[in-house]
């Protein structure tokens, strides 16, 4: 017997109301995956303006990485930096950042000059392990934590509320298997949070679009839609 699973869709215009199919809802949170790299580049635009940082600081400058790697913020940003796509760590399948905490990125930015597979600038290289440490970096130049970072620099001028990297458990949309069963999310709040771990409901998506971000926000929604990977995070989990 054949299945047929009902895929819940959301399509936002300007023009209408939202048009919600598959059980979809607008005050549900969702996970917006890899466009929370919007909110990471805005931040760094932000936290550049308000001269806290600039674009082409050396990550060793926020960071404790080895001195010479020839990586900047910016690089990061933009995917130049040569770091690879994932964090190198052995994890589960099932949840490829379940091992990723502070301390696992803490000891692989102490050997970022050995984990580059080209020259910063050289290529592009689509890079969640790069977003991550952009995001610590942002952290440690502002002197606050990464979510307090993008509320204050982003969320809030915005005057966006329904976007978090913590919804309430009792508004999150998740994905389903092939039985109608919900599918476990992955570890998406700890390091890899500025790559793609934050949730929220379509009044806030339809407000935090690429024109609301900054330079580097804009280059990371650019970077996402080009490569097909602005909601690569979230489908993975819920393929």
């Amino acid at each position: 017997m054949a299945l047929r699973r009902r895929t819940r869709t959301a399509v936002l215009t300007s023009a209408a109301p939202p048009r919600l199919t598959g059980g979809h809802r607008t005050d549900a949170y969702v996970e917006i995956g890899s466009l929370t790299k919007v909110l990471t580049g805005t931040a760094l635009d932000r936290l550049a303006a308000d001269g806290v940082l600039t674009p082409d600081d050396p990550v060793e400058r926020w960071l404790d990485a080895p001195r010479g790697t020839g990586i900047t913020l910016r690089h990061l940003a933009e995917h130049t930096s040569g770091l690879p796509r994932l964090p190198p760590l052995r994890g589960p399948r099932r949840d490829p950042y379940l091992r990723f905490d502070a301390a696992a990125l803490r000891s692989l930015v102490g050997r970022l000059d050995t984990l580059a597979t080209t020259a910063p600038g050289a290529a592009e290289e689509y890079s969640n392990f790069g977003y991550a440490v952009l995001g610590a970096a942002l952290a440690a130049a502002a002197g606050e934590p990464y979510e307090q970072v993008v509320q204050r620099c982003v969320l809030d001028p915005l005057g966006i509320e329904e976007m978090t990297a913590r919804p309430p458990a009792d508004r999150r949309l998740t994905g389903t298997s092939r039985w109608g069963r919900p599918r476990a999310a992955w570890t998406t709040d700890g390091a890899v949070l500025p790559a793609g771990g934050y949730w929220a409901t379509l009044p806030a998506v339809g407000r935090a679009g690429p024109r609301a971000a900054g330079r580097a926000g804009a280059r990371a929604a650019g970077a996402d839609l080009a490569s097909g990977r602005a909601g690569d995070m979230a489908q993975r989990r819920h393929s």
